[in-house]
């Protein structure tokens, strides 16, 4: 039997909205979903042309069915206090769903 994951971090599913600017346009803003307790591990990272890190990690949460406003989706990101995670996909990581894991991306401006 596999160990189940120790969700010990405390993230705040963020969604973004686009609100109009009066002038034709819109600006975009970040609208709090939720808190969840989740596993963040890790994974690769590297180091772009601008003094940008990127940093990937897989961050293991307990499942929502899909449609749920609580599953999180690609479009959104996870905040950890100032740290920023974009979520780039979403999978259940267990045959039996109880737990998601979403793999994210952490820019860094160095």
């Amino acid at each position: 039997m596999k160990t189940p994951p120790k969700l010990t971090r405390k993230l705040v599913l963020e969604d973004p909205q686009r609100q109009a600017d009066g002038a034709g346009g819109y600006s975009e803003t970040w609208v709090a979903l939720g808190t969840f307790w989740a596993e963040v591990t890790s994974l690769t990272g590297r180091l772009t042309g601008d003094s940008l890190s990127l940093q990937k990690y897989r961050i293991t949460l307990r499942a929502a069915p899909e449609g749920f406003a609580s599953r999180p989706r690609p479009d959104q990101r996870f905040r950890d206090s100032n740290r920023l995670y974009r979520i780039d996909a979403v999978a259940e990581s267990d045959p039996d769903a109880r737990y998601l894991t979403c793999f994210a991306v952490e820019e860094v401006s160095g």
